[in-house]
Formats: structure tokens, sequence, C-alpha cells
């Protein structure tokens, strides 16, 4: 069997086809080897970026363990050496304001028990006896000093006491009960159980509405409300206090003590305006001149 020779125009084909396909080949192959390159330089570029966060975040963590925990200690503790401080001086201010309250209630207790003595006259005063009282010689007339007269005949009894604004002071009460539960009440206010001294003065006002106790009796339920800074109660009580008994000598504190609640409630100028009021209607009184110098500061 013999071989036939190709066609010259079949090599010649074959020749150009391989020509054309070589560079393409080629091509492609530098293609694939400069993507690996460069996938191989950004993955190292990857590596060396996480390395160096790894180093700050580390870094980072143990200047928080050394530094920021020991100075976040030290405020801590800071902080709990001034709340301890601050709980000291906290009792020590409730300590001064239960002693100024104390002391305050003995003033007003102390303050209405002269008004009371006041409002209900001096007794007659007492009889000279003792060591140095005069004796009567033999056969003087009985209760008759040494070198006196015999007493003079007796005169009409003298008018009232006149109380706060040239008005007659009230009476002394005179059923024992009367003076008992007022007593009660105001002892109530003093060892600070307001509440039942609010009772203890309301029923008494209720049952002795005529008493010269009964104006005390309103006064001092105010005063307690204005205890439990209960500020609208306590002007209610020395409002009703002012329109029940009109001409008692604790109107004027009565006014003072409710242009005291309008500061605490904010109310500026209604204080003002009572202020005035009681400038205006009770003039000479010991509570106008504390208006005054209220008005002064302001």
């Amino acid at each position: 069997m013999t071989l036939r020779p190709l066609p010259l125009r079949s090599v010649a084909a074959a020749l150009l086809a391989a020509c054309l396909f070589a560079p393409s080949a080629r091509a492609a192959l530098f293609d694939d080897e400069e993507a690996r390159k460069r996938i191989e330089a950004t993955n190292q570029r990857l590596t060396q970026v996480q390395k160096q966060l790894d180093e700050r975040i580390s870094a980072l963590e143990a200047q928080l363990k050394s530094q920021g925990l020991v100075e976040l200690f030290g405020q801590v503790e800071q902080l709990k050496s001034d709340v301890a401080r601050l709980r000291g001086q906290i009792e020590v201010l409730n300590h001064e304001l239960e002693q100024s309250q104390k002391r305050q209630r003995d003033l007003y207790v102390d303050l209405d028990s002269r008004l009371r003595r006041l409002e209900g006259g001096l007794g007659a005063a007492p009889a000279l006896t003792g060591p140095g009282a005069p004796t009567a010689p033999a056969g003087a007339p009985a209760g008759a000093a040494s070198g006196t007269q015999p007493p003079p005949a007796p005169v009409a009894a003298a008018p009232p006491v006149a109380g706060a604004g040239g008005r007659p002071a009230a009476a002394a009460p005179d059923a024992p009960g009367e003076q008992r539960a007022y007593d009660t009440a105001l002892e109530q206010f003093r060892a600070g159980s307001y509440g039942a001294a609010i009772a203890g003065f309301a029923s008494f006002v209720k049952a002795y509405p005529k008493s010269p106790l009964a104006p005390s009796a309103q006064y001092w339920i105010g005063n307690a409300y204005f205890a439990q800074k209960d500020y609208k109660a306590a002007i209610a009580a020395q409002r009703q206090l002012a329109g029940a008994y009109p001409d008692s000598a604790k109107v004027p504190d009565a006014l003072l003590n409710i242009a005291t609640c309008q500061v605490e409630l904010g109310d500026a100028a209604a204080s003002r305006r009572t202020l005035e009021e009681l400038i205006a209607k009770y003039p000479h009184s010991e509570a106008a001149t504390k208006a005054r110098q209220r008005l002064a500061i302001r």
C-alpha cells in the first residue's frame, strides 16, 4: 500500500490555521498567570492588614487592662468617698432641721401662752406676805399694816385689757374641759403629731366656736398644715381664721403665714399682695414689721 501525498492546498491551510491560533493560546496562558499573581498579592496584603489590626486590638486591650481599669477603679472609689461625705452632711442637716423645727414649735407654744395670758388679763396682785411684809400693831384694824392707812373703799372693776389694734381681749375660758381639750391638741402639735393636732384643734373649734381660744386653735391648724408642707390647706385654714375671727390678735400672724405659704407655692406676686394687705390693715403689729422687712428684701 502506497501513501498518497497531501495536496499542496491542504498543507497550506493547515499551516495558516496553526499560525493564527498560536498567539491566542499564548495570550490565554499569560492572562491566567497574571490573574493568579494578582490574587496572591491581594491575599498577602489582606493577611498583612489583618495582622496589623490584630496587633492594634491587642495593644488597645492591654492599655485598657493596664490603665483604663485602674483609672475607672480610682473614679469609683472617689465616688464612694463623695457619697459617704454627702451622706454625713445630709445627716447633720437633718439633725439641725429637726432641732430648728423643735425650737420653732417651742417658740410658737411660748408665744401662744403669752398671748393667752394677755388676752385673759392679769389676775389680782398677790398680797405681800413673808418675813419682809409689814405687821400690824396691836389694836390696829384687821388687815392694816404698820404706818399705813386703812384700805380704800372698793372701786369699780377695771375695763378689760386691750388686745392688738386696740380691740378688747376676750375673756379666759371657763370650762375646765375646754382648756383641757385645747392643751391636749397643743401638746400633740409640740410633739410633732401634726395630724392628731389638726384633728384635735378642729374638734375644739367645732365644739367651742365662741371660746376665746377658738382663734388660736384655728391658727394652730394652719401651722400644723404648714409643718406637713400642705401649703394650700394651710392657706385655707388661716383664711378661715381671718374670716371667722377678724378681730383676733392672731389675724396679722395668720396673714404673714399665708404669705410664707404662697412663697413656698412659687406665687411671689400673691405673697407680695398678702404682705401689703397685712401692712395696710394692721400697720402697728409685729407681723407688719416683718412684712415690711420682707418687702424691703425683695
